[in-house]
């Protein structure tokens, strides 16, 4: 079971990766959210913004956001992001 220490010191270290990409985001208008961490360690993201409803939000995720968490905070198995814009 998690302590409340563990995941304030992962959200710690999943901000500091977020950071990173933050600049980007807000260039275009943009920001993330992370929502939840769950037992499993599984981060939960919800993009904001001009994020929210690009068609490009899944390439943002996937190539941007999901791979500095995994690589910044190896102790995550998965990262989700709740409102990816299906791009057609």
């Amino acid at each position: 079971m998690e302590t409340v220490v563990d995941n304030e010191q992962l959200t710690e270290k999943i901000e500091r990766a977020l950071d990173g990409m933050r600049p980007y985001l807000a260039a275009d208008g943009g920001n993330v959210k992370i929502l939840e961490i769950t037992e499993d360690r599984t981060v939960r993201l919800e993009l904001m913004g001009s994020c929210g409803s690009c068609p490009m939000s899944a390439m943002t995720f996937k190539g941007g956001l999901e791979e500095a968490i995994l690589r910044a905070v190896p102790e995550i198995r998965k990262v989700e992001a709740v409102n990816i814009t299906p791009a057609f």
